[in-house]
C-alpha cells in the first residue's frame, strides 16, 4: 500500500536548533575558549536529519534509497515517515545495532550488506534497478544535502560571537561543505577546519594532492560515521579552497575525546561526534587561547561500544 505524501514544512520549522554547551573545565583542559555545538539532541540524534529532511522534502519521488552507516539512514527513515514517503537504507553488516534498530523502528527497510564483499554504493545501484522510480540519496554528495547541513552553519553564524575556528568532523564532506557555505554567505572570517580519523584520511590526502583521493575499501575506524570511500564531488568543489585545513586524529585521541565530553561536559557522544574535540588534543598549540566552536555531530553510539570506551 502506497503512503500518502504530506506537504513539507520548511527545514527551519522542523529542525531542532543546535544545543550550545559551554564548559569551563573542558576549555581549561584544552587550553582554548571552547564552545560545543552539539547535534546529539537533534531529531534522530545527529545533524543528518537536516540533510535528510531537506532532500526528502524537495524531491518529488515517493521512494528514496540511501546508503548509510546509520545516522543518515535513521534520519532519512524518520524524514520519509514525516513526509509519507518510503525509504530503503543500505547499511554495512557491522553497523551499530542501535542504528539498525532505529532505521526499522522509523518504518524504513534496513538492507544490510557485507562491505568486505560489496560496497554500499554497489548495493544501492542494484536496488535502483529494482525500483527505477526511486531517488538515490547520497548521504553527503548532493546539493540538497549540503543545503540542509548549511542550516547548522547558519545557526552558528547567527550567534552573538565571531569564532576564530569552527571544527567539525569530516567523512564524505557534507557537513563541512555546508558550514563553509553558511560562513561565506554570512560574510564571516571564521575558518572552518575538518577533523578526520588518521586511518580514514582520504579527505586530508585529497587536500594535499589537490584532487579527490579514493580509499580502496571502507576504513574501519571507530568513528563509523566517517567510513567513506571518498569525499563527494559536490563537496570537493567547496572544500578544495574553502576548508582551512584537516586535522588527522588517531583512534586513541578519538576515544579520549569521547571520554572528555562525558567527564567534563556531561555529554554522551558517538566517536565520530567527538572528532572535533579530539582535533584540539592533536594540535593544542594551534588552538591555544583561540575561540573555537566544536561541532559534535551526533550521539548514536552502541551501548557496548560506549561502555568499553568509558572503561
Amino acid at each position: 500500500m502506497s503512503k500518502t505524501i504530506h506537504a513539507p514544512k520548511h527545514l527551519r520549522e522542523v529542525v531542532r536548533p543546535t544545543t550550545i554547551i559551554e564548559s569551563s573545565r573542558l576549555s581549561k583542559k584544552l587550553g582554548a575558549r571552547v564552545t560545543i555545538a552539539t547535534e546529539t539532541f537533534q531529531h534522530t540524534g545527529s545533524f543528518k536529519f537536516r540533510a535528510a529532511y531537506n532532500l526528502a522534502s524537495k524531491v518529488p519521488h515517493g521512494r528514496i534509497i540511501a546508503a548509510s552507516s546509520g545516522n543518515y539512514g535513521q534520519a532519512m527513515a524518520y524524514a520519509c515517515g514525516l513526509l509519507g514517503k518510503e525509504a530503503i537504507i543500505v547499511m554495512p553488516h557491522n553497523s551499530a545495532q542501535v542504528k539498525v534498530d532505529a532505521v526499522r523502528e522509523y518504518g524504513a527497510v534496513a538492507d544490510l550488506v557485507d562491505v568486505r564483499v560489496k560496497s554500499r554504493a554497489i548495493r544501492a545501484g542494484e536496488l535502483s534497478a529494482l525500483y527505477p522510480d526511486a531517488y538515490i540519496a547520497s548521504a553527503y554528495d548532493d546539493p540538497l544535502v549540503i543545503e540542509g547541513n548549511a542550516s547548522l552553519g547558519e545557526e552558528l553564524c547567527e550567534m552573538a560571537r565571531n569564532f576564530d575556528f569552527i571544527v567539525a568532523p569530516i567523512g564524505g564532506g557534507g557537513l563541512t561543505s555546508g558550514i563553509i557555505k553558511a560562513v561565506r554567505s554570512a560574510g564571516r572570517d571564521t575558518e572552518v577546519i575538518g577533523a578526520e580519523p588518521l586511518i580514514a584520511n582520504d579527505a586530508a590526502r585529497s587536500l594535499r594532492a589537490g584532487r579527490i583521493v579514493v580509499n580502496e575499501t571502507e576504513p574501519q575506524t571507530i568513528a563509523d560515521g566517517t567510513r567513506t570511500v571518498s569525499i563527494g564531488h559536490h563537496n570537493w568543489e567547496i572544500l578544495k579552497d574553502g576548508i582551512s585545513r584537516i586535522i588527522e586524529v588517531t583512534e586513541e585521541k578519538i576515544i579520549e575525546g569521547v571520554r572528555l565530553l562525558f567527564l567534563l561536559a556531561n555529554l554522551k557522544t558517538e566517536p565520530t561526534g567527538a572528532l572535533s574535540i579530539s582535533a584540539l588534543l592533536i594540535e593544542p598549540e594551534f588552538f591555544r587561547d583561540r575561540s573555537v566552536c566544536c561541532v559534535v555531530s551526533g550521539g548514536n553510539v552502541d551501548p557496548e561500544v560506549y561502555r568499553n570506551i568509558l572503561a
